[in-house]
């Protein structure tokens, strides 16, 4: 029980500690508020009001019609321009797509033939070229499918293929930006919280006054965790509920305590990893750039910005040892698809081996850095 009020009382003065830094206040508030609503509505992967302008060679009913097609939200109003203006229009960068039809588009369609549209992109808007493209083929594609009656070319088909889009039916890019930054922020604050409170502690010359006290290095970590934790899984759980299902109004199809509970296994190894790069820097300089050299590959190659299944196998098996991987598995199951622990399970078990593995190093980085400064 002398160890367990040790690391209570220690968790209460972080907590006061950190009460008393108004500018890391900030900017939990700010993560979980503000930078939960630019990540998901600013900066959007959709299609949006990207300008576009067709080449008619045909100057038939079909390819008015295609031309008729691309309107807003997606698409400005297509302007006509000659083929000679094309490298003008997309080296200034005036429009994204030209689309070319060519002379006697209609009547190929018409006589079965499969007459080419070309489509040029200007490539250096990756956010809008890829997606853009494949929304043009859709529609040109559909409109000739309409045009033609009774979709000749697929009825001859013998087997048709029908897509369905599951958890995210309309292709929102606001529901998947939001739940996304949540992740990353968990991610950034555990180990940004735990290794600033290690630096803050030495820089104040606090460190110095535990070191006479009857404390064990472990009760020291022990209160930084819980503490750390604490606040973290508030963060985003108020963020889930006004910000996400509020503000955002995304609908969350899983359990948010299940989630939470995930967090809490997650942030005690993140918050270890904090700890462990708190006993290497010696100012909070040091902090941040050993920060920038820790998260930043941690949330680009753990399944949250690019799906694992695009990056090589060795990448994907040296981030099955980092507990991020497992977290946001784990997340994007019980948040997007509704997974339950019989689902998740897996994810739960590789957390909880990884942290204590992470614990104990950082555990034994933080007996040796005490030692060191009682020296």
């Amino acid at each position: 029980m002398k160890h367990l009020e040790n690391i209570l009382r220690l968790g209460l003065k972080e907590l006061r500690s950190l009460w008393r830094d108004k500018v890391l206040l900030f900017l939990i508030l700010w993560v979980f508020t503000g930078g939960v609503y630019v990540a998901a509505s600013a900066m959007s992967t959709d299609v949006n009001k990207a300008p576009i302008a067709i080449v008619d060679e045909d100057h038939s009913p079909l390819s008015g019609r295609i031309a008729e097609a691309f309107y807003p939200p997606y698409f400005q109003p297509p302007e006509q321009i000659a083929f000679s203006e094309v490298d003008r229009y997309l080296d200034t960068g005036k429009v994204t797509f030209v689309i070319e039809i060519p002379v006697n588009f209609e009547r190929d369609v018409l006589a079965g033939k499969q007459p080419a549209v070309q489509v040029n992109v200007d490539a250096t808007r990756m956010s809008q070229a890829f997606i853009g493209a494949n929304y043009i083929s859709n529609i040109v594609n559909g409109e000739v499918a309409t045009f033609v009656r009774g979709y000749r070319a697929a009825s001859s088909q013998a087997v048709g293929m029908v897509v369905r889009y599951r958890f995210n039916p309309n292709l929102e890019g606001h529901w998947f930006g939001g739940v996304v930054e949540i992740i990353n922020n968990v991610n950034l604050l555990a180990i940004m919280l735990a290794g600033a409170a290690i630096v803050r502690e030495r820089e104040h010359g606090t460190l110095e006054h535990l070191l006479v006290m009857p404390l064990t290095p472990f009760e020291i970590m022990m209160a930084k965790v819980w503490s750390n934790v604490l606040v973290i899984v508030a963060g985003a759980g108020l963020s889930i509920e006004l910000m996400i299902k509020g503000v955002l109004a995304v609908p969350i199809a899983g359990s948010v305590p299940l989630f939470l509970l995930g967090a809490v296994l997650y942030l005690y190894s993140a918050t270890s990893i904090g700890i462990f790069l708190g006993t290497v820097a010696r100012s909070m300089p040091q902090l941040g750039l050993l920060m920038i050299l820790t998260i930043i590959p941690l949330q680009m190659l753990s399944g949250g910005i690019t799906p694992r299944e695009s990056m090589p196998e060795l990448v994907q098996t040296v981030m099955e040892a980092a507990p991020t991987t497992h977290f946001v598995a784990l997340a994007q199951g019980i948040l997007y698809r509704g997974a339950g622990i019989d689902v998740v399970w897996p994810q739960f078990l590789a957390m909880a081996a990884i942290g204590a593995v992470f614990f104990l190093l950082a555990l034994a980085r933080f007996r040796k850095a005490i030692t060191l400064t009682s020296l």
